[in-house]
């Protein structure tokens, strides 16, 4: 059994389902109990799993954890497997019946996974942290994420008012202040060639727009909003920018490097632990628009360069983060969390 209560969007979100639907395909029973979420169900329902809604509100709800208690006494699960802290919070210990773990994707309040028998973190990063709050480094697991291969074209640029022969930066995320697109603006008034794609919504999105306009670089850069196509816009691109001020992974870091795109990012913990010693992409300071311009057009100027860091992280990604590989580990922990609590 898996339990999901998480955003509208987001990428442990949007792992969950990458993940929930690549499980269906093992010799496996599985349920999902989620919290209410249309498009997320849609989501689910397209890949053959078909999930339990629940509310997972606040204090003041009183109806999901004794209906979760009753899915679990039918289902009769081996493991439970539960994603965000509300949901772990919700998910009640029973030493012995099941194995309870808790997946985190980022440094999370550890008072709500009480309940569990394990956790899960999709970084070495969280995984120290986990231990360093005292969690048994027995019962802490990396178990990292997978994301799909490119499979739509790449984005027209012609669609989007953008000239064909300039260089296309390009990058996506919730436009939070965490994303710090606010210092990609910035650095693109020392790129002067280039133009830039930025995918995602947010409550900083008006803020963002105004201050495109205040840089005078307005008109190389486009707001595209929420996406579903994030592949075809990464194969689109000329270089995939990464600019977070934090960031616990970095889904789009895999991403970029499924579509085999050079990758810049900000030396926050998941980017850094991903391209290593700027081996598989270009680390730059956190918040420091000229060292990340100069890193942009130095990248620009060697195209020699660019290929090698593209077929560096396409390399990392067939070896470490393809649905496969993935699903294996998961399903290898499951199977060791499953005995170790039967005894």
């Amino acid at each position: 059994m898996q339990t999901m209560a998480g955003a509208e969007v987001g990428g442990a979100e949007a792992f969950f389902v990458r993940l929930a639907i690549a499980l269906e395909a093992f010799d496996i029973s599985q349920q999902l109990v989620i919290r209410r979420d249309p498009s997320r169900a849609r989501a689910l329902r397209e890949g053959g799993v078909s999930p339990i809604e629940l509310p997972f509100g606040g204090r003041m709800d009183f109806r999901t954890r004794p209906a979760l208690q009753r899915e679990i006494a039918r289902f009769r699960p081996d493991v439970i497997l539960s994603w965000m802290s509300r949901a772990a919070w919700a998910t009640p210990a029973a030493p012995g019946n099941y194995a309870h773990i808790g997946r985190l994707g980022g440094y999370y309040d550890l008072k709500y996974y009480s309940n569990c028998d394990y956790l899960v973190g999709n970084t070495a990063d969280i995984v120290d942290y986990v231990i360093a709050e005292g969690f048994d480094p027995d019962r802490v697991v990396r178990l990292p994420n997978f994301v799909y291969p490119p499979a739509n074209p790449p984005l027209s640029r012609m669609g989007l008012d953008t000239p064909l022969d300039v260089p296309l930066l390009v990058t996506m995320g919730r436009l939070h202040e965490n994303k710090a697109f606010d210092t990609l603006l910035r650095t693109m008034t020392e790129v002067p060639e280039a133009w830039l794609w930025i995918a995602g919504d947010g409550p900083e999105a008006a803020a963002l727009k105004g201050l495109a306009r205040d840089l005078g670089v307005a008109e190389r850069t486009r707001f595209l909003g929420w996406r579903d196509d994030s592949d075809a816009l990464m194969r689109a691109a000329d270089i995939y920018i990464c600019p977070s001020r934090h960031e616990p992974l970095g889904n789009v870091v895999l991403e970029a490097w499924a579509a085999e795109k050079p990758v810049i990012a900000t030396a926050a913990a998941g980017p850094a632990e991903l391209l290593g010693n700027n081996e598989r992409g270009l680390l730059v300071p956190v918040d420091a628009p000229s060292e990340l311009a100069r890193a942009i057009n130095d990248l620009l100027a060697a195209p020699e360069q660019a290929a090698r860091l593209a077929a560096a992280g396409r390399a990392a990604y067939e070896r470490e983060f393809t649905e496969d590989a993935v699903t294996a580990q998961y399903l290898a922990f499951f199977e060791k969390a499953r005995r170790e609590c039967a005894v």
